[in-house]
């Protein structure tokens, strides 16, 4: 065999010697593949996830760290994480989250632990020994304040009122003795707990003067969300009562709302402005200034979280009623909205009676659903509908009839009084001096003698349509323009990449926030 041939094969068998082993060893990779089993992921994630006093102690380091860095934004966000998982606390939970924040047998721990129920609901796992613990037990007034607020949640959620009543109470003549900054979110949302436990034991009068002496302390201090809870406990407590006169001396002597901007509301005193509005609302419709009380209510129901059903639904009755007063017919999209349907089907009816004119209906429609308007508290302003419905029955009847005898007037209007002629020739002239129909009154004959409808845009109808949405419009425009925020001292520093992270971080937590719209009380 020469030298070339001799070559060739050499080279042919190492290269079918090495296309053998690659070949080998892909057949032992795919065969160990199949014997090796499935990993086991999905049941690693219970196993990893977090249990609800690792998340309490994760709170409690957050407000730590918003105490110390004087942060505010992040103990607002450990109370809405207390909000999310609230219902989920039990005894078992409650105790050993205070034996990990506090030395057991200290004066703090003793007070708290006094309000946990004994001997329930013990069946919980408790991991005691998580890494998430507390740096160190301490008793930080933020860490002390919160476990307040935590204990008296859960009172309240397990319906031990008396049991609640005394924890709030001793939880504010603590917060009396500090001043900080820190503290005002904690103390707002106790405040409100404290009037909510008194409340649901029938007991809201014995801390009227109480919220008073809380209120001017939170004025000298400073302490704006402080004030605007107060303020709206206090026109609670006063409106729970039927005393809109003092209600609504208050509210001219607090200071005003309408400071914050759009963006702090979202931020600090969201809800609380919402309710403030509300309250206003219903102050404005007692004393008949009914312009003023629909732009109120109206408001309110548009600014209120989605998931505060209740609270709109509550809104959108008083405003249909105060509508109503002032002579507009409410759309009918108003009572479809989504959840609303049932709520608002009493007031739907009545609307439907008040746009007919006809005072039978509005009678029946008042009787059938009597109770639904006194739990609502409607049941004074429904007695008020009674002289509009009159008067659309009376317009009505103006459209149609260019002349028309007073006693067919009577008629139609199904007047129940001993003389209804007499009533139906009053109750015309009211309405043509007040301008409700375009008509003259012959009382000679008998007669109500309608004019021709002249064309609407020659009256000023178009124009107060058209200042009422620019006033809106303009509105909307300047509370956006105050809502701005900037960047402190952009022009004098440049930002650096790690404090642009975390303001990032905190913007995209907020936005998270405002479209998930935690649950809370309202």
């Amino acid at each position: 065999m020469d030298l070339p041939a001799f070559i060739s094969v050499f080279y042919a068998t190492i290269m079918f010697a090495l296309i053998s082993q690659i070949l080998a060893k892909m057949t032992q990779d795919v065969e160990m593949k199949e014997q090796q089993p499935a990993p086991a992921a999905d049941n690693s994630v219970s196993l990893i996830s977090p249990s609800i006093l690792e998340q309490l102690k994760d709170i409690a380091a957050l407000i730590e760290t918003g105490a110390y860095t004087r942060e505010v934004r992040r103990i607002m966000r450990a109370i809405r994480w207390t909000i999310q998982i609230r219902k989920k606390l039990n005894v078992s939970v409650l105790s050993a989250f205070l034996n990990s924040a506090f030395v057991p047998g200290s004066e703090v721990h003793s007070r708290l632990a006094s309000y946990i129920p004994k001997g329930e609901d013990q069946d919980m796992e408790v991991d005691i020994g998580t890494s998430a613990t507390l740096p160190a037990k301490h008793s930080l007034p933020e860490i002390e304040i919160y476990c307040y607020l935590l204990v008296l949640i859960f009172l309240i959620d397990q319906k031990r009122y008396d049991e609640a009543k005394a924890c709030s109470s001793a939880s504010i003549a603590r917060i009396k003795n500090l001043n900080r900054r820190t503290i005002d979110v904690l103390a707002s949302r106790l405040y409100f707990y404290y009037s909510l436990s008194y409340e649901l034991t029938g007991d809201l009068a014995e801390i009227r003067g109480s919220l008073h002496a809380l209120h001017r302390t939170a004025t000298l201090r400073h302490d704006e969300l402080g004030q605007e809870t107060l303020l709206n406990l206090l026109l609670r407590n006063y409106l729970h009562y039927n005393l809109y006169d003092k209600a609504e001396k208050l509210r001219s002597k607090a200071p005003r709302f309408e400071a914050h901007s759009n963006q702090q509301a979202i931020l600090y005193a969201r809800r609380t402005f919402c309710r403030y509005l509300f309250y206003l609302g219903k102050i404005r419709t007692i004393q008949l200034e009914y312009t003023d009380a629909k732009e109120s209510l109206l408001q309110a129901a548009r600014k209120a979280p989605v998931s505060a059903l209740g609270f709109r639904i509550l809104c959108n009755k008083w405003a249909v009623i105060v509508r109503l007063l002032l002579g507009e017919i409410p759309e009918r999209t108003v009572f479809m909205q989504k959840g609303m349907e049932k709520a608002l089907r009493p007031y739907f009816e009545l609307t439907n009676a008040v746009r007919i004119g006809d005072l039978e209906l509005f009678k029946t429609v008042a009787e059938k659903f009597a109770s639904t308007f006194s739990s609502d508290g409607t049941n004074n302003l429904i007695v008020r509908l009674r002289h509009n419905v009159i008067r659309t029955g009376l317009r009505n009847i103006s459209f149609s009839y260019s002349k028309i005898s007073l006693a067919d007037v009577a008629k139609k209007l199904r007047l129940d009084s001993p003389n209804p002629i007499a009533d139906a020739e009053s109750i015309v002239a009211k309405a043509i001096r007040d301008g409700a129909i375009d008509a003259t009154l012959d009382h000679a004959s008998g007669w109500m003698i309608s004019k021709e409808t002249g064309d609407i845009y020659s009256t000023n109808e178009p124009q107060i349509a058209f200042n009422s949405r620019i006033t809106f419009c303009l509105n909307m425009h300047n509370e956006a323009v105050r809502a701005l925020q900037f960047p402190p001292n952009s022009d004098k520093e440049k930002e650096s990449a790690e404090k642009r992270r975390e303001r990032q971080q905190l913007e995209q937590e907020l936005a998270k926030h405002i479209a998930e719209e935690d649950d809370d009380e309202f």
